[in-house]
């Protein structure tokens, strides 16, 4: 079987299963488990042997005509370098982890036969944005995405916070789709092809007329997939969906679409040294932004979006100093550690009841009664704090090394503005990054108070999910950026000593503050009794989301609710804490800049419709009902009265006559 065949199976199998667990879900919900792991495990397969056929070589590329258009065809297309076989990899990787998990953790769902094919199409959609070498082929993919997400995050629809948050991503989302589409449309119209290797040959030759135009358009359509300032609001609510559904949003799918998208159209982004330092500006805000945010959240889901949101400005950082190898291991290193963070908050929201952390905090042993999740997350979050040797580390400072090359002048692919700009707030940012994850380990595991509930071992297809994820978040990085510059574009990847001692010690630095604050603040509060734990009783872990999200308060009443003296991010960001806690109020700033003048706007057309345009429209029909009723009343059917009625009209014609005659 040829590269390309296999390429093919890639996103056909999983689009198939969804397809297959749509019709058979309710008919035969035997084969849905089935079918959602199964396709999803062979589409894994079936990349790495894609990778490992391509093995960073010449791109394999190959196209059909779809239909002739007239000008810019439009081509059903594969381009599969060494970026795209790893991430399509990764997809496969994280999807089948979802996959697997959702069996114990979804098991008593009854939308599991529709979760478990959205999942699948979902998978099936990025899958087809990795390998695709057409962008309008592309912008399928990259839609059914966004439709995939507005379902799965709804999937609670009972909850008024999953449909807000549902629509919410949906619209948020298509701002950034809509100067996008059209920026897809300028390039292809100067580079007289949407074919990627076309568009590449075109940028090369120096033949785009408008790159500033279309990459800042393109940019806007990035930063609403990939959840980049100012589009990012979305994501933090999309928590609204299942434990698992997060995982494959943030680690695989949807906002990593975004940068791998810039990382395979680099060389348009290049052509305008303006949009490269905006693109810096974006990532700088976002990553400073999104890391105190994190710091300040009570809902552990919460901070691992902000987290997400970070982690992504890093990526769109190493991108705007021109690196786009530095910015994919990133991505790589980034889906398998986010991925086990997501899905071993899953097994503690379960074990706990509760997604707060404040209620976390007031339980003892909690880490006792889930071991799995307790090793496994702490690997993660040191991999995310970028401690060595986990995988973090090494692509986090991939990332800070490339900006220190801009900033000395070893390369000259970026301004030196957006090389000062990504190290500095990258540095800022490494603080931050480990000064909240050491705060979500200490509020989750290393509570005092009420003996934590006990529901039992969790599934053993959560487990083990938990621990395959755990060997890359640990391994990874250390022969990663060895290997991987053969696969991408040849540029080293290893940490440089400046940004390796700066950045281990600031996270360092960040670690050790914060637990110095916990202990503090522990040691000062009056602790809260917690009382009788509301504990629930073992079975489907989604039950216990979806009871979290529709109460907000699960298990521990009002005191879940109260603010937890031992919070160390309250005494670290003090008077900014408020603020950082609801995301800086942007929220607030587009309700009164967007949503309130797009109410009052539909408010002023339902006015105008109902007192307008009715009035005229009730008015025109009501003089021919009146001349209706009139003409009805004369029709009597009596003879008589018709017979009265001529009489009197012919004695009227008769005297006006008359009247005439005499008159002239």
């Amino acid at each position: 079987m040829t590269t390309t065949t296999l390429a093919v199976l890639v996103p056909l199998l999983p689009f198939l299963g969804a397809v297959a667990g749509l019709l058979l879900g309710r008919t035969a919900p035997g084969f849905v488990r089935p079918l959602a792991v199964l396709p999803t495990l062979t589409s894994l397969v079936l990349a790495a042997l894609v990778a490992v056929r391509q093995g960073g070589d010449a791109a394999v590329d190959a196209a059909t005509e779809l239909t002739p258009t007239g000008s810019v065809p439009i081509e059903l297309a594969l381009h599969i370098d060494g970026f795209a076989a790893l991430v399509a990899v990764l997809v496969g990787l994280v999807a089948s982890c979802v996959q697997i998990y959702s069996t114990g953790y979804l098991r008593d769902d009854p939308r599991y036969p529709s979760y478990a094919a959205l999942v699948s199409l979902f998978t099936s959609a990025m899958l087809l944005v990795v390998y695709s070498g057409d962008l309008m082929v592309l912008l399928v993919g990259w839609e059914v995405m966004g439709i995939c997400s507005y379902f799965l995050v709804g999937h609670y629809w009972e909850t008024p916070q999953a449909r807000a948050a549902s629509l919410k991503a949906f619209l948020v989302t298509k701002l950034g789709d809509v100067p996008f589409l059209i920026g897809l449309f300028a390039l292809a119209t100067d580079a007289g092809s949407f074919h990627v290797t076309r568009i590449l040959g075109t940028v090369a030759s120096g033949g785009l007329d408008h790159p500033t135009l279309i990459a800042l358009l393109l940019l806007a359509g990035v930063a609403g997939k990939s959840a980049q300032f100012p589009l990012h609001t979305w994501l933090p609510d999309a928590m609204a969906g299942p434990t698992p559904v997060s995982a494959l949003i943030h680690a695989a799918t949807m906002v990593a679409a975004g940068v791998y998208f810039i990382a395979r159209l680099l060389p348009v982004f290049e052509a305008s040294q303006a949009a490269m330092v905006v693109m810096a500006v974006m990532a700088a805000v976002t990553m400073a932004g999104s890391a105190l945010a994190a710091l300040a959240q009570d809902d552990i889901k919460r901070v691992l979006a902000y987290s997400t949101i970070g982690q992504l400005g890093y990526m769109t950082g190493a991108l705007a100093v021109a690196d786009r190898g530095a910015a994919v291991f990133h991505l790589l290193s980034h889906g398998a550690f986010k991925a086990l963070l997501f899905l071993a908050a899953g097994v503690i929201i379960h074990a706990a009841g509760t997604n707060s952390l404040a209620a976390m905090s007031r339980m003892r042993n909690l880490r006792d009664r889930i071991p799995d999740a307790y090793w496994t997350m702490t690997v993660a979050l040191l991999a995310l704090a970028a401690i060595p040797p986990f995988s973090g580390f090494f692509s986090k400072e991939a990332v800070l090394g490339v900006a220190e090359h801009v900033v000395t002048g070893h390369t000259e692919h970026a301004p030196a503005a957006a090389g000062w700009i990504v190290l500095v707030a990258g540095l800022v940012t490494a603080v931050l990054t480990a000064a909240y994850a050491m705060r979500l380990w200490l509020l989750a595991f290393r509570g005092r108070g009420t003996e934590a509930p006990d529901h039992g071992r969790q599934p053993l297809t959560m487990t083990v999910v938990l621990w395959v994820l755990a060997v890359p978040s640990l391994a990874l990085g250390g022969f990663a950026f060895r290997v991987l510059p053969d696969w991408f574009d040849g540029r080293d990847l290893g940490p440089t000593l400046t940004t390796s001692v700066l950045g281990t010690g600031l996270a360092v630095a960040g670690g050790i503050v914060t637990y110095a604050a916990w202990r503090h603040t522990t040691a000062h509060a009056a602790r809260v009794p917690l009382g009788a734990v509301a504990a629930h009783p073992g079975g489907d872990a989604a039950r216990v989301e979806a009871e979290a999200i529709a109460t907000h308060e699960p298990a521990y009443g009002d005191i879940a609710h109260a603010p937890d003296p031992a919070d160390p991010g309250r005494l670290l960001l003090g008077p900014l804490h408020r603020h950082a806690a609801v995301g800086f109020h942007l929220d607030a700033v587009y309700t009164a800049l967007f949503v309130r003048p797009v109410r009052a706007g539909a408010s002023l057309v339902r006015f105008l419709d109902r007192e307008v345009v009715e009035t005229y429209v009730r008015g025109a029909g009501a003089l021919p009902r009146w001349l209706g009723t009139a003409v009805r009343r004369s029709q009597t059917g009596n003879v008589q009265t018709y017979v009265s009625a001529l009489l009197a009209g012919t004695v009227v014609l008769a005297v006006a006559v008359v009247l005439v005659a005499t008159g002239a």
